[in-house]
């Protein structure tokens, strides 16, 4: 009878079992604490965190009411850059290695290791079938025997994760698998054709885990080689027609990711018509208004646009008259910079534009000194350059800005322009088109030469 009652008061525990997250990060001395975050379509909520042993292992128990779903571990810091996610389905704890140099693997939690095995099978098909490709064979036989494999083990993945949320993973990157021999050309072609087939734009799973942004970004910057712009176009307007409909939210999100790689790659063009053709209308209807303000302000600073016009004071005849950027006539180009008495880089790159300026008399210099509340400073510093046209901008000048807010970067001027690192430099010429937007002093005089 007392074992029996025994038995009746731990059938709660066991019912009510909590699961855990844990693992050890190698080498430990590398890692201090280990962040948990459960991922949404749109974000990451923060669940606990550990600090980590001397072994570097760590414990994390979650509540037995945890949401399943995607789940990520930060480790380090940029956290956008050292993570990684996982799956948790609400029945099992996950336990990991992480290994600076080997990288993740899943020692407990049957849904993780299942994806991970998968990954591993289809890129053991993949690279076998690369090396056919590289040697340029035309055995058919031994073609149709990779392909078949493809095929044997993408089946045998979905059969075996049914009723899994790692089987949302395996759908989605189900391969393209040719029916009878094709060349490399068209296989690449029909690879790409079918790249974004089985995925299921609408899956939150989905949505929460790396994998759209993932396959999207290779979709789009991949699998082409020598791609050119109306390529680039022609993509991205499959990559919204192939989401179709609804998920305004992932597809914001996924757009902001491409726009941001043509800024980043220095590409207007490609970068404008992201923004133009879809990103800057998702951007307006979900009210991320920030968003839509960068999409402007870079549309309105690319080279080709007239210059924003702002108020400045020139001397003439030992007078000082006001008059604005547009209005000047007098020169044939300008180049506009905008620097901080307080930005060291800017006061060594200020003497070696001084230099430049003696052999290029057709270019007059706009010095847009971006100080905070005290412009002491800055008067002392443009005494050294009195044939500068210089504006003193504050902080805490922007329309509908914080006013307390007194940063050198809250101002109107230097948010017209997209100013995000100082010095900035902008070449215009005699109607204020901006011509060029230079690095540095090195690449204005090549620019000018």
């Amino acid at each position: 009878m007392k074992r029996l009652l025994l038995l009746l008061t731990l059938i709660p525990t066991i019912l009510c079992a909590q699961n855990s997250i844990s693992g050890v990060f190698t080498p430990a001395e590398q890692f201090t604490y280990a962040f948990l975050y459960r991922a949404t379509p749109t974000g990451s909520d923060y669940i606990d965190r550990a600090q980590l042993a001397d072994d570097g292992s760590f414990s994390i128990t979650l509540n037995e009411n945890a949401t399943l779903g995607i789940y990520k571990i930060v480790y380090a810091l940029p956290p956008e850059e050292n993570n990684f996610d996982f799956i948790y389905d609400g029945k099992e704890s996950v336990k990991f290695t992480f290994d600076l140099d080997k990288g993740l693997e899943f020692t407990d939690s049957n849904e993780n290791k299942l994806w991970a095995s998968y990954m591993k099978s289809m890129d053991l098909v993949n690279r076998t079938l690369s090396n056919f490709y590289t040697q340029e064979s035309t055995d058919k036989k031994a073609y149709l025997d990779i392909i078949k494999t493809m095929s044997d083990t993408q089946k045998a993945y979905e059969d075996s994760s049914k009723g899994t949320l790692a089987s949302q993973f395996i759908k989605a990157n189900t391969p393209y698998i040719p029916q009878q021999f094709e060349d490399l050309s068209t296989y690449s072609k029909n690879l790409k054709r079918t790249y974004l087939d089985h995925v299921d734009f609408g899956s939150p799973v989905l949505q929460s885990s790396d994998f759209l942004i993932d396959r999207v970004l290779a979709f789009i910057f991949g699998m082409t080689v020598n791609t050119n712009n109306d390529t680039y176009k022609k993509d991205v307007d499959h990559l919204m027609s192939t989401i179709g409909d609804g998920n305004i939210e992932i597809k914001t999100i996924l757009f902001e990711m491409i726009w941001r790689r043509f800024k980043e790659t220095d590409n207007p063009e490609l970068a404008n018509y992201v923004a133009d053709n879809h990103l800057l209308e998702l951007s307006k209807k979900v009210n991320y208004d920030a968003l839509t303000e960068q999409l402007i302000v870079y549309k309105n600073n690319t080279i080709g646009n007239t210059a924003a016009n702002f108020d400045l004071a020139i001397t003439k005849d030992g007078n000082t008259v006001s008059t604005t950027l547009h209005d000047l006539d007098l020169s044939s180009k300008y180049l506009l910079v905008f620097w901080s008495s307080t930005c060291g880089h800017c006061l060594d790159e200020l003497p070696k534009l001084k230099a430049l300026m003696t052999s290029s008399n057709d270019v007059k210099v706009i010095a847009f000194g971006m100080e905070d509340d005290d412009p002491t400073n800055w008067q002392k510093v443009i005494a050294d350059y009195p044939d500068f046209i210089h504006v003193l901008g504050l902080g805490a000048a922007r329309a509908g800005g914080d006013p307390t807010d007194l940063s050198k970067w809250n101002n109107a001027v230097v948010n017209q322009y997209g100013v995000s690192s100082t010095p900035s430099f902008f070449l215009l010429d005699k109607n204020k088109t901006i011509i060029a937007k230079p690095y540095d002093v090195e690449a204005l005089e090549a620019i000018l030469k």
